[in-house]
């Protein structure tokens, strides 16, 4: 076995440590878990300013680590430079994982860069707004730090079997992006801390379309066009749904559609070309080709290509850990950046003009 790299985890939370015991969930499903299962990474330490929460954390994972975890101070919300500095003096690790919340990414990245790990893999989205985010991009290239960011579906084999697929359907004519919840999309009042799901989870469909778009040769969603704008009945300045309506070089009709009033979650992509047809999303993924009718003489139809074949499992949170892995052996450049995490946030940043 070459040599492993050294991890330290920052943020002992749900994406940090416990997603990782969900039952139904696909795992691993945290950054602990995911590391934990990597035969090239060694996690020498953490910390948290949740006493509890690292306590729990340290328990789990004592028998892995070789070196010292740490305690934040129980007053604070933040990490404080001190913890920082003594986290890199004890362990000098080769990976800085950033899972906290997105109120503290900022100040916390900021920190971490400026010590020079070999790697910083940070949570989606990179930061609260896109002037912070700015801020993060500067320091990681003034001290040359490669920053992974954990847009999840980018490293999910059924979504990578979509972009591959996209070329077999002939001109994409439309795409259509859905999420569904209950939480709100935009609250101005949670404009400090992030809680709101325009950011937490549109993130993640604005990022997947443009990393479909990709195979496309597209690489931008400008000057959307805001349809089916639903406000809160009670909180006026609340917004609970909406649809961005854009047209690129390639595709001349993209929809991403957003509710905050569902009482379920979803999350779905269709695309559709002139010879075939993708339909993906959380639990499913099907591929559908231009095939001889059996409805009509003459006419062709839609059907499920069955040559498709997908594994049981996506691979999202192991594929991105072994995306870091790759990149730090020289194999593979990274397949989310801070580049791609930033073309995100300035859709979602131009999206929030439009609708509050």
């Amino acid at each position: 076995m070459k040599k492993k790299y050294s991890a330290c985890l920052i943020g002992t939370g749900r994406i940090g440590f416990t997603l990782g015991f969900d039952k139904k969930r696909e795992q691993p499903a945290s950054h602990t878990m995911a590391c934990l299962n990597n035969p090239k990474i060694r996690i020498t330490g953490g910390c948290d300013s949740n006493a509890e929460a690292l306590a729990k954390w340290k328990k789990y994972v004592d028998r892995h680590i070789s070196q010292i975890t740490f305690s934040e101070d129980k007053k604070v919300k933040t990490f404080s430079e001190k913890q920082i500095d003594l986290m890199f003096a004890s362990c000098n690790p080769d990976i800085v994982i950033i899972a906290v919340n997105e109120d503290s990414h900022l100040e916390t990245a900021l920190k971490v860069i400026e010590k020079k790990p070999r790697l910083v893999i940070l949570e989606k989205p990179v930061a609260l707004n896109l002037e912070e985010g700015k801020k993060i991009v500067k320091v990681a290239k003034k001290n040359k730090v490669p920053v992974l960011v954990n847009h999840e579906r980018r490293f999910a084999s059924d979504y990578a079997m979509a972009k591959e697929y996209i070329t077999k359907i002939g001109d994409v004519q439309k795409i259509n992006a859905c999420l569904f919840s209950g939480m709100r999309l935009y609250d101005p009042k949670a404009e400090k801390n992030g809680g709101y799901s325009l950011l937490h989870d549109g993130t993640h469909l604005v990022d997947i379309v443009m990393y479909l778009l990709e195979a496309l040769g597209d690489s931008e969603l400008k000057k959307p066009v805001i349809t089916g704008l639903f406000k809160d009945t009670k909180e006026k300045k609340v917004i609970r749904g909406f649809t961005a309506n854009y047209s690129t070089k390639q595709v001349s009709d993209i929809s991403i559609m957003m509710s905050g009033r569902s009482r379920y979650f979803g999350f779905e992509v269709d695309v559709i070309g002139t010879e075939g047809k993708i339909c993906i999303g959380n639990g499913h993924a099907e591929f559908f080709k231009r095939q001889e009718s059996n409805l009509y003489t003459g006419f062709y139809s839609l059907k499920e290509d069955k040559t498709v074949k997908l594994s049981k499992k996506t691979g999202y949170f192991a594929n991105m850990i072994q995306n870091g892995v790759d990149f730090l052996d020289g194999k593979t450049p990274l397949r989310s950046t801070l580049e791609t995490g930033m073309n995100a946030l300035k859709v979602l940043e131009d999206i929030k003009a439009k609708i509050k």
